[in-house]
Order: C-alpha cells, then structure tokens, then sequence
C-alpha cells in the first residue's frame, strides 16, 4: 500500500489517501481508482502527485516519489486493471476482485517519478 497526495482546492491542505499502486518494468507508477471520485478529479486537475510507501515495523524505511501524470487512460484497461489488483490479491483473488467491480468506471494513471526521496533507519538498531 502507498499513500498518495494530491493539491485540492479551495485553499483545503492536500487530499491523502491510501492506495493499490504497481510499478512497470520501465519504471512507471500506475494507479487504478474510480473514474468519479474526487482523488481522480484532482488527480487530473494538478497533474502531479506524491506517492509514499514505507515500512511500519522496524528497521523503517520509506520511500517519497514526486511525479508527473503521463497519461490518463479512461476507461482503464481491464489487463492494468487485474495486473494492479493481483500485485495485492494474489492471482484468483485479484480477478475475483475486478469481476467483483463489474462495469464501475476507472481511470488508470501512469505517473513519471521525477524526484526520489529516500530513508533507512537499518543502521540505527
């Protein structure tokens, strides 16, 4: 799991919200969400993003990535689709999961990192 955040309006602070997330072989991030839910719209509104994964138990580590929205696929295709639930469920348990969503509209986005920040608390244990 990540969390992924996002500019919103308004003057409110930034939308945070976890999030199923995979990693192409070419180094791309990809996040599948609902076509109508407010993560998408301000997703497509800023066109960047930050997307945190970390590890909860020690020794932490986490990972920072800042990225730009490089495209937007609407409906999102049915193989990124099942590639980001299996990456969570497991092979059977991801399609039953997608199969479960039936013809809910999404949006897959593919971000480009474009900063890294990262952190390793190994040494200090």
């Amino acid at each position: 799991m990540a969390v992924l955040s996002v500019a919103a309006e308004n003057g409110r602070p930034p939308a945070s919200v976890p999030i199923w997330y995979d990693v192409t072989t070419d180094g791309l991030i990809r996040i599948n969400t609902g076509a109508a839910s407010r993560k998408a719209r301000l997703i497509e509104q800023a066109g960047v993003v930050t997307l945190v994964v970390q590890r909860e138990e020690p020794p932490y580590q986490y990972v920072v990535v800042e990225g730009t929205v490089v495209q937007t696929e609407k409906p999102a295709p049915l193989d990124a689709r099942n590639e980001i639930a299996i990456r969570y469920l497991g092979d059977e348990g991801g399609r039953a999961f997608i199969r479960g969503m039936g013809d809910s509209a999404s949006v897959l986005f593919t971000v480009r990192p474009d900063k890294w920040l990262t952190a390793d608390f190994s040494d200090e244990l």
